[in-house]
């Protein structure tokens, strides 16, 4: 097992220089060339940090508790916990994770992570929502993954617990309606309908926000019959078929890839063809939805690694206050916000073109 005084000798400095590298404590402290020699003669010997001596040292066990409401279930959502392990794994953490429903066994999963000692805690949810952080977790450092923190907005609770330890980071669901209404304008659209979600969502009304400020922008009027919800199967179709038959949009922005399946059923039904005769933008870049659709689905792609990737960045810099900007954050779809922001956080997402919006050279 490779140890810190093996990789000093090589490096040329000292152990305690080593021990400041490979501890996440240089910035500031040690040149970046040297750090970054260090790291990769580290990683060449395949160092790994004894966590449980650490632990006993600094009274924390690296260890970060993951709980997970239909996230690990979830295939895309579950790009969640990939960006949160990646992040973690890089500033010598690991993740226990655990799958809740959010009501009757949350407890109990809490109260088995803390017997492990877990420095600190993610919530996750598969959607955007209001989420209460359970008061068990009022002396550990919390950041919500694609949720914000239902006391925020709350006056019963005005310390500086809430503000200092409790942080969300969600997707810019505005940003989504907008976005995707703006790109079908830009194909030349002008009769854009919306199908979205009749579930109650809050996505569902802040991608809606969206839709009518990108057409409001451009001149067009907002035509509440080109804006429908739908559940899912016949009702959807069904819906949809009379929405193409009665007022026949040119362009459709769905609250979601799923929904954009109806649209591609349909309009195969009518004859019309999608990239051509009608312009069609989902929503979550589904692996297996705007993948195999023909044409392939433009779509806004959801930032759920993104949300992992960051949240542990930031849920690390609060354990081990760490100044947020010597966090080094990798290049991703979804560019990631500053760690350093305080409160909630929203991150804008990026529409990916594919083939079912005609776009001009």
């Amino acid at each position: 097992m490779t140890t810190m005084k093996e990789i000093s000798q090589i490096a040329g400095v000292s152990i305690s220089t080593v021990s400041l590298v490979l501890n996440n404590r240089d910035s500031g402290r040690i040149k970046p060339a040297i750090a970054e020699k260090i790291r990769k003669i580290a990683k060449d010997l395949g160092y790994s940090p004894n966590l449980m001596a650490r632990g006993l040292r600094t009274s924390q066990t690296h260890i970060l508790g993951f709980l997970s409401e239909e996230v690990a279930t979830t295939p895309y959502a579950g790009l969640m916990i990939l960006g949160a392990q990646d992040a973690a794994s890089k500033y010598g953490y690991v993740i226990m994770t655990v799958s809740t429903d959010g009501a009757s066994n949350e407890e109990t999963e809490i109260t088995a992570l803390q017997r492990y000692g877990v420095d600190g805690f993610f919530i996750a949810k598969m959607s955007n929502r209001r989420a209460t952080v359970p008061d068990s977790l009022r002396d550990y450092h919390t950041i919500l993954v694609n949720a914000t923190d239902a006391m925020n907005d709350s006056t019963a609770q005005k310390d500086s617990f809430v503000s200092v330890h409790r942080t969300g980071i969600v997707p810019d669901e505005v940003s989504i309606g907008y976005d995707a209404t703006k790109h079908l304008i830009a194909a030349g659209c002008t009769r854009i309908a919306y199908i979205g979600c009749e579930e109650p969502m809050l996505a569902e009304g802040l991608r809606l926000e969206g839709y009518k400020k990108a057409l409001h922008e451009a001149g067009l009027p907002f035509d509440k019959d080109l804006a429908i919800q739908v559940h899912h199967n016949d009702d959807a179709l069904s819906k949809v078929r009379a929405l193409m038959d009665t007022h026949k949009p040119d362009g459709f922005f769905c609250f979601n890839d799923a929904r954009a399946w109806y649209v591609y059923d349909t309009a195969a039904r009518k004859g019309l063809t999608i990239g051509k005769d009608i312009q069609v933008v989902g929503v979550d870049n589904h692996r297996v939805l705007a993948e195999t659709l023909s044409p392939r689905l433009s779509t806004v792609e959801l930032p759920h690694y993104e949300m992992g990737y960051w949240a542990a960045c930031k849920l690390i810099s609060l354990i081990e206050n760490k100044d947020p900007r010597s966090f080094e954050l990798p290049e991703t779809t979804a560019p990631l916000p500053a760690l350093s922001s305080n409160g909630d956080v929203t991150i804008h997402c990026t529409l990916v073109e594919k083939n079912s919006v005609y776009t001009q050279e």
